[in-house]
């Protein structure tokens, strides 16, 4: 079984999901607590939630969970927020800072090793592989990197999350145009709350890629899940009427990133 899915498109704009996979191994799952079997840290539904809405954009899709291995952190186990709490490469505690390991069982570095090279490395070679494709074609990229996190959690943040949280590491992974575009439609979004590079400023998929001066241009979203799903807990079920609402406001975003990108294109060329 792939370890990722990749559905190629002729936009300019490509579309990642590193938490949306619940496939876990037999034998990691054997190693997990009751805890960590429930999967509570996934990215419920948010591959659903985009589908369709930018027909030609590609998308590249991680189909292990993150506790298996999180394909959003440093390959290196650097901490992307030092100071802060997080969670790791592999994660020992879910988002509640509760352990999801038997006593015992939890991964070493051995485990980080094997994991990294069977899952991580394949998967970004993939989306790699595509930012190269697109960008050859187009001679600009904009990669979207598609995130969700319930709106309450006290280990990692105080207060109740705004629902749509944009993160560019400070303006530093995409053109001022790349980030402009997503805040406008944002604020013009009445129904939602949001926020630029507040708790969540890009994880290391956007900090990674995002090269404006070679005309790779990321931007990470990190929806709040009440924004799209019924309850924030067990079964974590999707929320037609109230997804359908958000699915307009992100068909803007990514329609404005893609007209964006065609203006950088132009840009690009008429500079050349």
């Amino acid at each position: 079984m792939s370890v990722f899915d990749v559905a190629e498109g002729t936009s300019p704009v490509i579309l990642a999901f590193p938490h949306t996979g619940t496939d876990v191994p037999d034998e990691i799952a054997a190693r997990l607590n009751d805890n960590g079997r429930l999967l509570a840290d996934t990215d419920w539904h948010v591959d659903r939630l985009y589908a369709g809405l930018l027909a030609d954009a590609t998308t590249v899709r991680a189909t292990f969970h993150r506790y298996v291995i999180d394909a959003n952190r440093d390959p290196s186990g650097a901490s992307l927020y030092p100071g802060q709490n997080t969670t790791g490469l592999i994660p020992v505690t879910d988002f509640d800072g509760a352990p999801i390991w038997k006593a015992g069982e939890e991964p070493g570095d051995s485990d980080i090793a094997l994991r990294r090279a069977a899952y991580h490395e394949p998967y970004h070679a993939a989306l790699a592989a595509q930012i190269e494709r697109v960008k050859a074609r187009h001679g600009v990229v904009v990669l979207y990197d598609c995130h969700s996190i319930r709106s309450l959690v006290p280990y990692l943040f105080e207060g109740t999350l705004p629902d749509l949280n944009i993160g560019t590491a400070h303006g530093t992974t995409c053109d001022p145009q790349v980030e402009a575009a997503v805040v406008a439609v944002a604020e013009a979004a009445t129904d939602f709350t949001h926020v630029l590079n507040g708790r969540f400023v890009g994880g290391w998929t956007t900090r990674h890629y995002g090269r404006p001066d070679e005309n790779v241009h990321a931007v990470q979203m990190e929806l709040s899940q009440i924004s799209h799903l019924a309850t924030e807990a067990p079964p974590f079920e999707y929320d037609a009427a109230k997804a359908e609402r958000l699915r307009m406001t992100l068909k803007s975003i990514l329609e404005r990133l893609e007209q964006v990108a065609f203006r950088l294109q132009s840009r690009e060329n008429a500079d050349g």
